[in-house]
Protein backbone atom coordinates (compact mmCIF):
# COMPACT_ATOMS: atom_id res chain seq x y z
CA UNK A 1 0.00 0.00 0.00
CA UNK A 2 1.22 3.47 -0.88
CA UNK A 3 0.47 6.38 1.43
CA UNK A 4 0.20 9.81 -0.18
CA UNK A 5 -0.57 13.19 1.44
CA UNK A 6 -2.56 15.33 -0.98
CA UNK A 7 -2.16 19.04 -0.14
CA UNK A 8 -5.39 21.04 0.02
CA UNK A 9 -6.27 24.62 0.96
CA UNK A 10 -3.49 26.41 2.85
CA UNK A 11 -2.26 23.62 5.10
CA UNK A 12 -4.59 20.58 4.94
CA UNK A 13 -3.61 17.09 3.92
CA UNK A 14 -6.11 14.68 2.40
CA UNK A 15 -4.58 11.28 2.99
CA UNK A 16 -4.74 8.72 0.18
CA UNK A 17 -3.88 5.05 0.60
CA UNK A 18 -3.76 3.00 -2.60
CA UNK A 19 -2.65 -0.37 -3.94
CA UNK A 20 -2.01 0.72 -7.52
CA UNK A 21 -5.57 0.17 -8.66
CA UNK A 22 -7.91 1.18 -5.81
CA UNK A 23 -7.69 4.01 -3.29
CA UNK A 24 -9.04 5.15 0.05
CA UNK A 25 -9.11 8.83 1.01
CA UNK A 26 -9.43 10.37 4.45
CA UNK A 27 -11.06 13.75 5.14
CA UNK A 28 -11.44 15.09 1.59
CA UNK A 29 -12.27 18.71 2.29
CA UNK A 30 -11.79 19.46 -1.41
CA UNK A 31 -12.68 16.98 -4.16
CA UNK A 32 -10.35 18.32 -6.85
CA UNK A 33 -7.00 17.15 -5.40
CA UNK A 34 -8.53 13.68 -5.08
CA UNK A 35 -9.88 13.65 -8.64
CA UNK A 36 -6.47 14.80 -9.87
CA UNK A 37 -4.65 12.05 -7.95
CA UNK A 38 -7.08 9.37 -9.07
CA UNK A 39 -6.54 10.38 -12.70
CA UNK A 40 -2.77 10.72 -12.31
CA UNK A 41 -2.34 7.25 -10.81
CA UNK A 42 -5.24 5.62 -12.74
CA UNK A 43 -7.03 4.65 -9.52
CA UNK A 44 -10.60 3.79 -8.63
CA UNK A 45 -11.90 5.28 -5.39
CA UNK A 46 -12.96 2.48 -3.04
CA UNK A 47 -13.86 4.36 0.14
CA UNK A 48 -14.04 7.73 1.86
CA UNK A 49 -13.26 7.92 5.60
CA UNK A 50 -14.22 11.01 7.59
CA UNK A 51 -13.01 11.90 11.10
CA UNK A 52 -15.26 14.87 11.95
CA UNK A 53 -17.76 17.30 10.50
CA UNK A 54 -15.72 20.45 9.83
CA UNK A 55 -16.02 21.67 6.23
CA UNK A 56 -12.29 21.47 5.48
CA UNK A 57 -12.63 17.71 6.08
CA UNK A 58 -16.00 17.06 4.44
CA UNK A 59 -16.35 19.62 1.65
CA UNK A 60 -15.42 17.21 -1.14
CA UNK A 61 -17.33 14.16 0.13
CA UNK A 62 -20.57 14.68 -1.78
CA UNK A 63 -18.86 15.32 -5.13
CA UNK A 64 -16.55 12.32 -4.75
CA UNK A 65 -19.40 10.00 -3.78
CA UNK A 66 -21.59 11.24 -6.64
CA UNK A 67 -18.81 10.80 -9.22
CA UNK A 68 -17.44 7.45 -8.05
CA UNK A 69 -20.09 5.76 -5.90
CA UNK A 70 -17.45 5.20 -3.24
CA UNK A 71 -19.03 4.44 0.14
CA UNK A 72 -18.53 6.91 2.99
CA UNK A 73 -17.82 6.15 6.65
CA UNK A 74 -17.93 8.79 9.36
CA UNK A 75 -18.60 9.60 13.02
CA UNK A 76 -21.99 8.46 14.26
CA UNK A 77 -22.47 11.50 16.50
CA UNK A 78 -21.82 14.15 13.86
CA UNK A 79 -23.52 15.45 10.72
CA UNK A 80 -21.68 14.09 7.68
CA UNK A 81 -22.85 14.36 4.04
CA UNK A 82 -25.34 11.55 3.39
CA UNK A 83 -25.30 8.70 2.69
CA UNK A 84 -22.68 7.42 5.10
CA UNK A 85 -22.12 4.52 7.47
CA UNK A 86 -21.97 5.78 11.07
CA UNK A 87 -19.07 4.56 13.20
CA UNK A 88 -18.16 4.73 16.89
CA UNK A 89 -15.69 3.27 19.39
CA UNK A 90 -15.04 -0.41 18.72
CA UNK A 91 -16.46 -0.47 15.19
CA UNK A 92 -14.41 -1.59 12.21
CA UNK A 93 -14.42 -0.21 8.66
CA UNK A 94 -13.25 -2.96 6.32
CA UNK A 95 -11.95 -1.74 2.96
CA UNK A 96 -9.71 -3.45 0.41
CA UNK A 97 -9.12 -6.28 2.86
CA UNK A 98 -7.91 -3.88 5.57
CA UNK A 99 -9.63 -3.45 8.92
CA UNK A 100 -9.63 0.11 10.23
CA UNK A 101 -10.38 0.18 13.96
CA UNK A 102 -12.46 3.14 15.13
CA UNK A 103 -11.45 5.09 18.25
CA UNK A 104 -13.67 7.77 19.78
CA UNK A 105 -11.55 10.90 20.32
CA UNK A 106 -13.85 13.75 21.41
CA UNK A 107 -12.35 17.12 22.22
CA UNK A 108 -11.81 19.07 19.00
CA UNK A 109 -15.42 18.21 18.15
CA UNK A 110 -17.95 16.30 20.22
CA UNK A 111 -18.07 13.18 18.04
CA UNK A 112 -14.59 13.11 16.47
CA UNK A 113 -13.25 9.64 15.62
CA UNK A 114 -9.86 8.31 14.53
CA UNK A 115 -9.04 5.33 12.31
CA UNK A 116 -6.28 2.94 13.34
CA UNK A 117 -4.91 0.33 10.94
CA UNK A 118 -2.81 -2.05 13.05
CA UNK A 119 -1.83 -4.29 10.15
CA UNK A 120 -0.93 -2.01 7.25
CA UNK A 121 0.35 -4.39 4.54
CA UNK A 122 4.08 -4.99 5.14
CA UNK A 123 4.41 -1.63 6.88
CA UNK A 124 4.08 0.02 10.29
CA UNK A 125 0.59 0.72 11.66
CA UNK A 126 -1.31 3.80 10.50
CA UNK A 127 -3.35 6.31 12.48
CA UNK A 128 -5.63 8.81 10.75
CA UNK A 129 -6.37 11.19 13.59
CA UNK A 130 -7.95 14.20 11.88
CA UNK A 131 -7.58 17.28 14.08
CA UNK A 132 -7.18 15.51 17.43
CA UNK A 133 -3.42 14.93 17.39
CA UNK A 134 -0.93 17.02 15.42
CA UNK A 135 2.81 16.61 15.29
CA UNK A 136 3.97 18.57 18.31
CA UNK A 137 0.43 19.65 19.18
CA UNK A 138 -3.27 18.90 19.39
CA UNK A 139 -6.50 20.40 18.09
CA UNK A 140 -8.32 23.32 19.63
CA UNK A 141 -11.24 22.45 21.88
CA UNK A 142 -14.21 23.73 19.91
CA UNK A 143 -16.87 21.38 21.29
CA UNK A 144 -15.26 19.10 23.86
CA UNK A 145 -13.73 19.57 27.30
CA UNK A 146 -10.07 19.46 28.38
CA UNK A 147 -10.78 16.21 30.23
CA UNK A 148 -12.20 14.67 27.05
CA UNK A 149 -9.25 15.76 24.93
CA UNK A 150 -6.76 14.52 27.50
CA UNK A 151 -8.48 11.12 27.55
CA UNK A 152 -8.53 11.04 23.75
CA UNK A 153 -4.82 11.80 23.52
CA UNK A 154 -4.10 9.19 26.20
CA UNK A 155 -5.90 6.61 24.06
CA UNK A 156 -3.85 7.52 21.00
CA UNK A 157 -0.58 7.65 22.95
CA UNK A 158 -1.18 4.06 24.06
CA UNK A 159 -0.95 2.77 20.46
CA UNK A 160 2.28 1.09 19.27
CA UNK A 161 5.28 3.40 19.09
CA UNK A 162 5.96 2.67 15.41
CA UNK A 163 2.50 3.90 14.42
CA UNK A 164 2.62 6.44 11.58
CA UNK A 165 0.60 9.46 12.64
CA UNK A 166 -1.32 10.96 9.71
CA UNK A 167 -2.50 14.36 10.93
CA UNK A 168 -4.76 16.51 8.78
CA UNK A 169 -2.75 19.76 8.87
CA UNK A 170 0.83 20.89 8.32
CA UNK A 171 1.06 22.70 11.65
CA UNK A 172 4.29 21.07 12.79
CA UNK A 173 6.74 23.99 12.85
CA UNK A 174 4.32 26.32 14.63
CA UNK A 175 3.56 23.59 17.16
CA UNK A 176 7.23 22.92 17.77
CA UNK A 177 7.93 26.61 18.42
CA UNK A 178 5.43 26.40 21.24
CA UNK A 179 6.79 23.05 22.44
CA UNK A 180 10.26 24.57 22.68
CA UNK A 181 8.87 27.39 24.81
CA UNK A 182 7.44 24.76 27.17
CA UNK A 183 10.46 22.43 27.20
CA UNK A 184 13.54 24.36 26.00
CA UNK A 185 15.82 21.70 27.46
CA UNK A 186 14.27 18.77 25.60
CA UNK A 187 17.07 17.49 23.36
CA UNK A 188 14.83 15.16 21.33
CA UNK A 189 12.53 18.10 20.64
CA UNK A 190 15.41 20.29 19.47
CA UNK A 191 16.62 17.59 17.08
CA UNK A 192 13.13 16.90 15.77
CA UNK A 193 12.54 20.60 15.15
CA UNK A 194 15.74 20.78 13.10
CA UNK A 195 14.66 17.77 11.00
CA UNK A 196 11.23 19.28 10.37
CA UNK A 197 12.69 22.68 9.45
CA UNK A 198 14.91 20.92 6.90
CA UNK A 199 11.95 19.06 5.40
CA UNK A 200 9.87 22.21 5.04
CA UNK A 201 12.81 24.10 3.53
CA UNK A 202 12.88 21.40 0.83
CA UNK A 203 9.12 21.69 0.29
CA UNK A 204 8.49 18.30 1.88
CA UNK A 205 5.76 17.43 4.40
CA UNK A 206 6.74 16.74 8.00
CA UNK A 207 4.09 14.03 8.10
CA UNK A 208 3.42 11.29 8.85
CA UNK A 209 5.21 11.52 12.15
CA UNK A 210 5.81 8.55 14.45
CA UNK A 211 3.97 8.04 17.70
CA UNK A 212 7.16 7.21 19.62
CA UNK A 213 8.56 10.57 18.54
CA UNK A 214 5.37 12.39 19.54
CA UNK A 215 5.65 10.92 23.04
CA UNK A 216 9.10 12.51 23.31
CA UNK A 217 8.36 15.95 21.83
CA UNK A 218 4.64 16.74 22.02
CA UNK A 219 3.76 18.71 25.17
CA UNK A 220 0.12 17.64 24.95
CA UNK A 221 1.17 13.99 25.27
CA UNK A 222 3.60 15.00 28.03
CA UNK A 223 1.38 17.15 30.25
CA UNK A 224 2.10 14.86 33.23
CA UNK A 225 5.89 14.97 32.74
CA UNK A 226 7.75 16.92 35.42
CA UNK A 227 9.33 19.37 32.99
CA UNK A 228 6.00 20.22 31.37
CA UNK A 229 4.21 20.38 34.72
CA UNK A 230 6.74 22.87 36.05
CA UNK A 231 6.43 25.07 32.97
CA UNK A 232 2.64 25.08 32.99
CA UNK A 233 2.42 25.74 36.72
CA UNK A 234 4.82 28.66 36.40
CA UNK A 235 3.04 30.11 33.39
CA UNK A 236 -0.52 29.73 34.71
CA UNK A 237 0.22 29.94 38.44
CA UNK A 238 -1.50 26.62 39.04
CA UNK A 239 -1.53 24.96 42.43
CA UNK A 240 0.92 22.12 42.94
CA UNK A 241 -1.97 19.68 43.35
CA UNK A 242 -3.90 20.81 40.24
CA UNK A 243 -5.76 17.97 38.53
CA UNK A 244 -4.40 16.53 35.27
CA UNK A 245 -7.29 18.00 33.30
CA UNK A 246 -6.67 21.46 34.79
CA UNK A 247 -2.99 21.27 33.84
CA UNK A 248 -3.96 20.21 30.33
CA UNK A 249 -6.51 23.05 30.08
CA UNK A 250 -3.88 25.59 31.11
CA UNK A 251 -1.41 24.15 28.58
CA UNK A 252 -4.00 24.35 25.81
CA UNK A 253 -4.87 27.95 26.76
CA UNK A 254 -1.16 28.84 26.74
CA UNK A 255 -0.95 27.50 23.20
CA UNK A 256 -4.09 29.41 22.17
CA UNK A 257 -2.47 32.65 23.33
CA UNK A 258 1.07 31.86 22.14
CA UNK A 259 2.59 34.14 19.49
Amino acid sequence: MTLVPLPAFADNYIWMLHDGSHAIVVDPGDAQPVFDALARHKLQLAAILVTHHHADHTGGVAALHAATGAPVWGPARERIPEPFTPLAQGDVAEVLGMRFQVIDVPGHTAGHIAYFLPAAPSQAPLLFCGDTLFSGGCGRLFEGTPAQMLASLDALAALPGDTRVCCAHEYTLANLRFALAVEPGNGELTQYNARCESLRAQGQPTLPSQLATERQVNPFLRSREATVLRAVRAHAELAADAADADVFAALRQWKNDFR
